[in-house]
């Protein structure tokens, strides 16, 4: 880690640079007390952090940032200071982090800490430029790099996160601006409702520039048009490979049973967004009628075992889907599993009351009663 100190006291550089030296892998590239030889000197070197004094003589140490960053946006400033007057004004330059004097060892390998994190991060955004990165869409939204770690993306405003999911559910295709505004900002006056549009346009490009050329929003003068270029949607992943699977059969079952993992929750199941909904119920829809085929092929073989299995898991996570439960009840009769009968159909019916205020349909209930009277158990 190379890192450049800017103090105007000379004891307190000399302090600061013999604490850094008790850390590892730090390579200290300079030291200034005259803040506008420094800013010279940083601005020529690379620089991985500046350490950076606030009151200096000349200018002040939140202005020299400033006019750093202009030129060097990516290194990363950490405010050493004896005041903490500042702090929230170093934090909305972004700052990484803001260290009051005297300065403890402890705490200064914290800050360390936090500067490691974020050049790791950069280096896996900068290595996924080059890479086709995956996204998750499933359950909830999240990027997996090239080394395999998952970043939940971090919004400015939940409208930004809401217009880009939208964006990236329409993908490729033009969104008309007065669509979104409906979406998202019904409420506003017509005058103030462009404003909240194009920033948080801005702020989604800002949130999407670590992943270079993947994300490309475009404008046009109706809208935009969101263009993705080797971003792997772990939905469409998943919906290809099954569409590719040849019929199930004892070669493929494995295949088939191997791909319903992929599924791993509901399309955006953690974001309440009513537009979503109709994706996500095809999409559930197809893993409903994917899963049941799989069920009903182990139920022809006669594994009886491994179709209870697939069913059971319809049902725990379907619970108001009255064929499965209906087909289980089936088999586990088979078995002479008479207790899970009965148990299957309470829940069911109580599971249908709650919700949808309904009993269940009239070909389980005959089915039911006349199972309960061949079986010489009670309804």
């Amino acid at each position: 880690m190379r890192v450049i100190l800017v103090d105007d006291e000379r004891l307190a550089l000399d302090y600061l640079e013999r604490q850094l030296m008790k850390l590892a892998d730090i390579e200290i590239v300079g030291k200034y007390s005259d803040p506008i030889v420094g800013r010279k000197e940083i601005l020529q070197a690379r620089v991985d952090v500046l350490f950076l004094d606030i009151s200096l003589p000349e200018i002040n140490g939140i202005e020299l940032a400033e006019q750093i960053l202009e030129t060097k946006p990516d290194i990363n400033v950490v405010f050493v200071t004896a005041y903490n007057e500042y702090a929230v004004k170093a934090f909305e330059l972004n700052a990484l982090d803001y260290i009051v004097k005297p300065i403890r060892i402890e705490r200064l390998t914290k800050t360390v800490d936090r500067v490691r994190e974020r050049l790791e991060i950069k280096q896996e955004y900068t290595t996924a430029a080059n890479q086709c990165i995956k996204m998750n869409l499933f359950r909830q939204v999240s990027v997996e790099l090239g080394s395999g770690s998952s970043t939940i993306l971090q919004w400015r405003t939940t409208k930004a996160q809401e217009l880009f999911l939208y964006l990236l559910q329409y993908r490729d295709q033009l969104v008309r601006k007065t669509t979104l505004i409906d979406l998202l900002w019904p409420e506003y006056e017509s005058d103030k409702v462009y404003s909240q549009l194009y920033t948080s346009v801005y702020h989604i490009r800002k949130t999407l520039k670590p992943y270079g050329d993947h994300f490309q929003i475009m404008n046009t003068t109706e809208g935009y048009i969101l263009n993705i270029n080797q971003v792997c949607l772990d939905i469409e992943n998943w919906e290809t490979r099954l569409k590719d699977l040849p019929p199930i059969s004892s070669e493929t079952v494995d295949e088939y049973v191997e791909s319903m993992k992929l599924y791993t929750g509901d399309y955006l199941q953690e974001y309440d967004y009513w537009w979503a909904e109709s994706e996500r119920q095809r999409l559930k829809a197809l893993w409903l009628n994917t899963s049941m085929e799989i069920a009903d092929w182990y139920l022809e073989q006669e594994l009886l075992d491994k179709a209870v299995m697939s069913y059971q898991q319809i049902c725990s996570l379907q619970p108001q889907e009255e064929t499965p439960h209906f087909a289980l009840m089936k088999v586990c009769a088979m078995q002479h599993n008479d207790v899970m009968v009965h148990r299957l159909y309470r829940e069911l019916s109580e599971v249908l009351l709650k919700e949808l205020s309904v009993e269940p349909n009239q070909e389980i209930s005959d089915w039911y009663r006349d199972w309960c009277e061949k079986a010489g158990s009670k309804v």
